[in-house]
């Protein structure tokens, strides 16, 4: 199942996200759930979210998955969506 992994940060976080990008980073290359994944870039090319597509049995597992992610235990995000996702194009 394809799963949508969709976050943004608190405001003011990027300090936060700078110190934990490498365990983040580490984290999505030690599974192979993780299918493509970005961080989405602000006006100034700022980082303020991400967006991390994810293939996974279900919905339970999708969020286990997003809990376990640094970013997540660092108290990054103000929001975080999982949607099914239907790939249709490439």
């Amino acid at each position: 199942m394809l799963i949508a992994l969709i976050c943004t940060d608190k405001p003011n976080h990027l300090e936060t996200r700078k110190a934990n990008r490498d365990a983040h980073v580490a984290y999505l290359k030690s599974t192979d759930a993780v299918v493509q994944a970005g961080p989405f870039l602000d006006e100034n090319g700022e980082m303020y979210g991400s967006l991390i597509i994810l293939d996974l049995p279900d919905m339970d597992a999708a969020h286990g998955w997003a809990a376990a992610d640094p970013y997540a235990k660092a108290g990054l995000f103000s929001e975080v969506r999982l949607e099914q996702w239907n790939k249709v194009i490439g």
